[in-house]
């Protein structure tokens, strides 16, 4: 009976995760508005630095994770990349980034703060995702004390995730 059980468990779970789909499956090509069935709306939808048609599928502000594409005229998405990764983050090094240009990358921010000392305040824009697909992070996205633009980024762990230390009560 025992194994009988598990078998049956071991072949629903596989049956159901073969159901189970991945938006960053998507083949390019595939019309927007079948993605946008299967997976829901778009969070964000903007035009890109190149003046292309973006989407961003965004899970923030307690998700770690975000998957945007391009699509083309005809409306078909040209291939649906995971955004908050430490290599996508690179790109904001690489010319000026303004803040809607980052918006229409990324996706919203999790949080949007502010840092630094009274005269140097920045504006501070923090994504949660995994570092290197493992660590609970934010990337810190300074914007500059006006929040116009990128002015440098780093990350940080996830204080969401760090123990919470308690004072002994008396």
């Amino acid at each position: 009976m025992r194994t009988l059980f598990r078998g049956a468990l071991t072949a629903g779970a596989a049956f159901w995760l073969a159901g189970c789909a991945h938006i960053a499956a998507t083949p390019p090509g595939t019309p927007l508005a079948q993605v946008t069935a299967q997976f829901g709306a778009p969070t964000l939808r903007c035009t890109d630095r190149q003046g292309r048609d973006r989407v961003v599928w965004s899970r923030q502000p307690m998700g770690q994770y975000a998957w945007g594409a391009t699509v083309d005229a005809q409306g078909r998405v040209q291939g649906v990349e995971s955004l908050l990764t430490d290599a996508h983050f690179q790109r904001l090094k690489q010319g000026v980034w303004t803040a809607e240009q980052v918006r229409c990358e990324f996706g919203p921010p999790a949080i949007i703060d502010t840092a630094g000392l009274p005269n140097v305040r920045q504006i501070v824009w923090s994504y949660r995702y995994k570092q290197d697909h493992t660590w609970n992070s934010l990337m810190y996205v300074f914007m500059g004390p006006d929040g116009r633009q990128v002015t440098k980024l780093h990350p940080g762990p996830d204080p969401m995730y760090e123990p919470r230390e308690t004072l002994p009560r008396f």
